[in-house]
Parts: C-alpha cells; sequence; structure tokens
C-alpha cells in the first residue's frame, strides 16, 4: 500500500505525508490512505500555482453598476408585489419548491460546541433554529394543502384557540404539497446534526422530505512551500470546501437526482442562523419567475459603505459579487447624485435557483471557481511537533456559492427590510451585533408588529413569539386571535 502511495504522492511533491506511516497502526494506515486518495493533487497544484491570480477588483468595481433589482419601493418595479405573491402561491400550490439549508457551521463563536443549527433561540419556547426553520416548511406546505387549522391555546396569553390539523391532514404526511428539505452538513456538523434530527422525529417533516448530505473538503497547504499540512502523523489537516461545494455535493450525494425526480423545479436557498428568513416566501419567488430568471438573490440596501456583506453588482450585464474585503474603500463610498451609495446592495445569503441551472453546471469542472484564503492552520512540522500558528501560515480552497451568479440567466435581486427578514447569529453575547440577545430582540419585535396588525395589544418589551406552525404571518394570525387580544407577559403562540 505504501508504495502505491508514494506512486501517487512523488510527482506532486507531496510524498511527507508517509512521514510517520511506519507509527500508525493499520487502521490508521487505511484512514489515512482513504484521505490521500481522496484528493485530486493536479488540482491542489493547479489552485497554489494560480493563488495570487485573483481577480482585479479595482477594475471590477470601476466597472460596476447596481443590479437589476426590485426594491422595496415598488414604484418602478416591473411587476407589482401582489402580481409576484400570486405567482409565487402558484409555483407553491403545483408542487414545484424544493428548499435548501446550508448548515455546515458550528457554533465556536457563540461558546456552543456543536452544529449552530442546534443552538436554542426562540426567545420565549427556547426553539433551536432547526426546529424553527422545519417547522415554516412544514407551515408553508401545510398553507397549499388546507384551510388555516385552528389550534390549542398558546402559551402565556389568556385566550384559547382551536384544535391543530391531525397528523396525516395535509401534504406534509399525505399526498398532497411536499416541500423537501436538502440539509447540507460539513464534515463536522455531519453525524451529530443527523442524530439530533432523529432524535426529535425530524421535527415533523416527513422521512422521505428530509435528505441530508455532506459537503466536501479540501486539503489545507503550507503557503511557502504548497505541501499539503498534516493535522496529526495519521491526518490530513482538511476544511470545507466553502457553501459553493453545494453543487457537487448536490450531485455526489444523490440529492440532484432526488429533486429531478419528484418535478423540483425551484429551490430556496439559505443558511442556517438566520432564524427571521421567509422560506419559499411567495413575493420573492414570485418575482424570480415573472422575471425568468434562473437565480434571484436577497439583498439590503447598505447603511454603510464598508458593511461587512458581499456586494452584488452588475459588470457586462452579468450579475456578480465582490466581497466586501475585495472592494476598494473609494468605490464602497461612490454615491449617485441623489447622494446613495452607488453599490448599494447587501447580499444576504438568500436565494432562489433552478433545478436545471445547477443540472447544467453541474457538469462544467469550472462551474464555480475556487477562493483562496489565508489562515492559521494547526499542524505537526517534520518531527511530528504541533505548532500552532500565531499568524496565517497557510492557504484554503473554497467555493462560493455566488459565483453561480454570472451563469444564471436574467439573474435579480429582490430588497428585503433586514428588519423582518435578516438577524443572522454569528457572535456570543456581548459583542456590538448578531448575538443571541439581539437576534431574539428582532424576532419578539416583528412578532410584536404581527400581532399589532391583527388587533392585539401588547407592549414594547413583553417577550412574544409566534410558533410557524400557529402563523407564518400577520394575514394567517388574524384569522386566529379572539377580538381584544391583551398580552401582558411572556407569550408563546404555538
Amino acid at each position: 500500500m505504501k508504495s502505491e502511495l508514494l506512486g501517487m504522492l512523488t510527482p506532486h511533491g507531496q510524498e511527507h505525508l508517509l512521514a510517520f506511516w511506519d507509527q500508525l497502526n493499520p487502521r490508521q494506515r487505511e484512514s489515512l490512505a482513504g484521505q490521500i486518495r481522496a484528493i485530486d493533487f493536479d488540482l491542489v497544484r493547479r489552485l497554489y500555482e494560480q493563488r495570487e491570480r485573483q481577480g482585479n477588483f479595482r477594475q471590477l468595481a470601476d466597472r460596476a453598476g447596481p443590479p437589476r433589482a426590485f426594491r422595496l419601493d415598488a414604484s418602478q418595479n416591473r411587476f407589482t408585489p401582489e402580481q409576484a405573491r400570486d405567482r409565487g402561491n402558484q409555483a407553491a400550490a403545483d408542487g414545484e419548491l424544493g428548499v435548501i439549508l446550508v448548515a455546515g457551521g458550528q457554533g465556536t463563536r457563540l461558546g456552543f460546541d456543536h452544529p449552530k443549527g442546534m443552538f436554542c433561540i426562540g426567545p420565549v419556547s427556547g426553539k433551536t433554529l432547526f426546529q424553527i426553520h422545519v417547522e415554516k416548511i412544514i407551515a408553508k406546505a401545510r398553507r397549499y394543502c388546507i384551510p388555516h387549522a385552528p389550534r390549542e391555546a398558546c402559551e402565556g396569553a389568556d385566550v384559547v384557540l382551536p384544535a391543530p390539523p391531525a397528523r396525516g391532514a395535509c401534504g406534509v404526511h399525505s399526498g398532497g404539497v411536499r416541500i423537501p428539505l436538502y440539509l447540507m452538513t460539513s464534515p463536522a456538523t455531519h453525524d451529530e446534526t443527523v442524530a439530533f434530527f432523529a432524535e426529535h422525529d425530524r421535527f415533523g417533516l416527513a422521512e422521505e422530505d428530509l435528505h441530508i448530505f455532506c459537503q466536501g473538503t479540501m486539503p489545507a497547504v503550507d503557503a511557502a512551500t504548497g505541501r499539503v499540512l498534516l493535522e496529526s502523523p495519521g491526518r490530513i489537516a482538511t476544511s470545507p470546501d466553502g457553501h459553493g461545494g453545494m453543487l457537487a455535493a448536490l450531485v455526489r450525494s444523490g440529492a440532484l437526482r432526488d429533486i429531478e425526480r419528484r418535478g423540483i423545479r425551484h429551490l430556496f436557498y439559505f443558511q442556517v442562523d438566520n432564524p427571521l428568513v421567509d422560506i419559499c416566501g411567495p413575493e420573492f419567488v414570485g418575482y424570480h419567475l415573472l422575471a425568468s430568471s434562473e437565480l434571484s438573490s436577497q439583498v439590503i440596501a447598505k447603511r454603510d459603505p464598508l458593511e461587512r456583506v458581499g456586494n452584488v453588482v452588475e459588470v457586462d450585464d452579468r450579475l456578480m459579487v465582490i466581497e466586501y474585503s475585495d472592494l476598494p474603500d473609494d468605490a464602497a463610498a461612490r454615491r449617485n447624485p441623489d447622494g446613495s451609495l452607488a453599490i448599494w446592495a447587501g447580499s444576504i445569503a438568500v436565494h432562489v435557483m433552478d433545478a436545471a441551472l445547477l443540472r447544467r453546471l453541474s457538469v462544467a469542472a469550472d462551474a464555480l471557481p475556487f477562493h483562496v484564503a489565508r489562515k492559521k492552520v494547526a499542524c505537526i512540522d517534520s518531527s511530528g511537533n504541533r505548532i500552532e500558528p500565531r499568524e496565517p501560515n497557510a492557504i484554503k480552497f473554497e467555493r462560493f456559492i455566488f459565483d453561480l451568479m454570472p451563469s444564471a440567466r436574467n439573474a435579480i435581486v429582490v430588497e428585503v427590510d433586514p428588519q423582518r427578514a435578516f438577524a443572522p447569529l454569528k457572535n456570543a453575547s456581548g459583542a456590538k451585533e448578531d448575538t443571541p440577545e439581539s437576534v431574539r430582540a428582532q424576532l419578539s419585535a416583528l412578532h410584536r408588529e404581527w400581532l399589532r396588525q391583527a388587533g392585539a395589544e401588547v407592549g414594547d418589551d413583553v417577550p412574544v413569539e409566534i410558533g410557524p406552525l400557529f402563523a407564518l404571518d400577520a394575514e394567517e394570525l388574524a384569522t386566529k386571535l379572539p377580538p381584544g387580544t391583551r398580552i401582558t407577559k411572556p407569550t408563546y403562540f404555538g
């Protein structure tokens, strides 16, 4: 086995990966051999040699214009919000929608040593991100199966509400509309995520409607030499290949075949850390379809030129993203005659993409380019000593899903209100923003707004939470609240 592996490694100058072979037991040797066989060393060499050939972002920024967009001020939009909602509702009712949830991240920055989707974020219920997202999918499917069903009494409020539909009453559990969930994990989160969903009976999602698959990895290489790093004598230092690795993982796992078998035409894509996302929101889906777009992206209007979000721009009639770290400051600060930012559209990593686009690009080897990131990577040296670098010592290679944009026909962006659609959970308590406290407060604020629109009275400082299975929006909530509802203490509607 060793001679076979050396034959693979020596032409690429990577034979150091076997330096500790004689110290390994048979199981460790088999594991290391599998890791080596999984690496495309020609690709690694090519990426390392081209590491300095990043895009000329100064030139791109100078040529960049605003993207084709549907703005919150709909006066100049080609279609009205009502037209969009009607079209989006029709697509859902016809069973054309599926969901891709990217959940490969751990809660390390939150001080939470588990998949981030397992973090409890419900401001009153304490529900996890995973549960909130899945319940939204189930509720969305039910909406197109039966009329809104009455629910039981909610927790904390002095109101009595009708009972929930019986299990099996709609397409989530029988033969009506189905919205399958394709959930992408990473090697670090996969097993725990699978176990978590099994433990909780998939939060009510039908077994055949949940597909959990794992993204791929890429080896980390020494920044000075391009040699693949060893994490330990029998383990190569690797990292997930980025959310853009989703495309290859969909194919490898068979999920893309399942999407095509089921007749899913459009996929709603989002990341796990945003509990405010309106999954398969009909207005967003409707704009995508009315514009005959292959890929549509939600954006927010940047408040600050240097806001740390990807910048969606149009260059040579194609949409693309320039990362905030690559956008020159003077280009970011450029303004229109009315004083508004010229580069205004900040990506929030929520998309609708056509299954046909994914199939077409899945056969193109370079459909999604690799990006270079210089990082600190713990490793061992030639003597087997552990190195914990203080400065970036390695190069990681990753793909980004937004690089689908330039290849998509009629790509568009749709502006959303960040207070209602974007509350990313990223930082531990005590940080300036995107903390558990700020996310819970934003959820409560939105749900208080729904309650008031539905005719209820609720104080500004009262924590409230509306479970997706109770109501997906203010309109649905209004059909369930008795007149004169008054909420004075923390209340969960679910």
